[in-house]
């Protein structure tokens, strides 16, 4: 049974059923939806939080920006706060994990004196933040190896190779947690646990920060940022969160903020009154600092806090269970097929909603048109070593995994 349209469509729970799940979205059903990474439709509670805050825009933008802005912007951070575990204030609002981790990387208070550690499995957007880094302060960025092939990698591997990779220049190890170029879920908490005791025989002015791209984490497993242990988390809120398109966050914590400053000024009133004489400066957490300032697409901005709620309804626990179990059911049907190799791990604890793979005598990118043909909306991996990639996660119906796996069986 379908949950009702408009207001009542936001009052999802533990007992929402995952069929009433999908009937929230506006998906075409005549596709099989296995590229959930790439970017979210907006379930029924953000379609109505945007156009809540869209009409009292369009009715008098003047008056609802000068007296609600702040206050609804403090609603979107203290659900994100209570969701992730962590302080609100800790917290910066942004357009994406390409945007956040812009923002980190590139006002690294670093010297040439320093080093970054970061890997060859990460994105772009990681690269070229950390390029700019690297020109503006001289710090050098090494890259290694985490694993020599993503479908046998192990928990052992991986960190040995951090643990091995960092050096009395190392002032930053910047991971992400679940690649998207393999499928591989690194062991943050493990690796987190390494930087720790390398730091306790440190000088504090020496501390190792652990910053991670957390963005194919983020709404699929239940961990807290606590319980991951980085200093740093950035990520795009418009993907598996299901949030309005065009939001993000950073994190950091309380203690980890001065290690980089803010790109764009902040808005936040009392930063901004101060520096034109109205009051004295405030006593202001990090994530405030970092948010940056000026107009901004504010009914996505506002609605994020809807996104954060229903996942917090549904439950984080039942949700990593079925994007797991989904996963699960996937790779091991991909895995007796005997044209098909598989990049991403078995082990779910190696692994999160993003599934990689080969198949024999055909181009990814042909891979990914043939099962287009079929219906099954495939992606491939935008690296140089490029795989096809299925993504079951919240929206896939029962069946659609088996009615995927018989669309890749077809691939011959």
């Amino acid at each position: 049974m379908a949950l009702p349209r408009g207001a009542a469509a936001t009052a999802v729970g533990r007992d929402t059923t995952w069929d009433q799940v999908r009937s929230l979205f506006e998906l075409r059903p005549d596709r099989i939806h296995m590229s959930g990474l790439l970017f979210a439709s907006h379930p029924a509670p953000v379609r109505d939080a945007i156009a809540r805050h869209r009409d009292e825009l369009q009715r008098d933008p003047a008056s609802y920006i000068s007296h609600e802005r702040w206050r609804l912007e403090a609603d979107t951070l203290n659900a994100a706060s209570s969701y992730l575990g962590v302080k609100a204030t800790e917290i910066a609002t942004t357009d994406s994990t390409s945007m956040g981790l812009a923002l980190l990387y590139s006002g690294l208070k670093l010297t040439s004196r320093d080093e970054v550690l970061t890997t060859t499995h990460d994105h772009y957007a990681v690269e070229s933040a950390l390029l700019v880094c690297a020109e503006r302060t001289g710090a050098s960025v090494k890259r290694i190896d985490m694993y020599r092939d993503p479908a046998t990698a192990t928990a052992g591997e991986i960190v040995d190779a951090v643990q091995r990779g960092i050096t009395p220049a190392t002032r930053v190890v910047a991971i992400t947690w679940v690649h998207s170029g393999t499928g591989v879920k690194t062991p943050v908490r493990a690796i987190a646990d390494v930087v720790a005791g390398i730091n306790r025989s440190r000088d504090p002015g020496r501390r190792i920060y652990l910053a991670v791209d957390g963005v194919h984490g983020l709404g699929v497993e239940e961990t807290s940022l606590v319980d991951l242990g980085c200093d740093f988390f950035a990520a795009g809120t418009h993907k598996w969160l299901f949030g309005p398109r065009g939001t993000g966050i950073l994190w950091g914590r309380g203690d980890a903020w001065p290690i980089t400053r803010p790109t764009i000024p902040t808005w936040e009133p009392g930063v901004f009154y101060s520096l034109i004489g109205w009051r004295e400066r405030p006593d202001i957490g990090g994530g405030q600092l970092m948010s940056p300032g000026g107009y901004h697409a504010f009914e996505h901005t506002w609605a994020l806090g809807s996104a954060f709620e229903m996942h917090a309804n549904l439950g984080k626990a039942r949700i990593a269970r079925r994007v797991h179990a989904l996963n699960s059911e996937l790779k091991e049907g991909l895995r007796t097929m005997k044209h098909i190799r598989l990049a991403t791990p078995l082990d779910p604890s190696l692994s999160s909603g993003i599934v990689c793979f080969d198949v024999e005598g055909m181009p990814a990118e042909q891979v990914v048109a043939a099962l287009a043909e079929k219906h099954v909306i495939a992606s491939r991996t935008p690296y140089r070593r490029q795989y096809a990639r299925l993504c079951p996660g919240l929206l896939t119906p029962g069946d659609d995994v088996q009615r995927t796996l018989a669309a890749v069986r077809s691939l011959v």
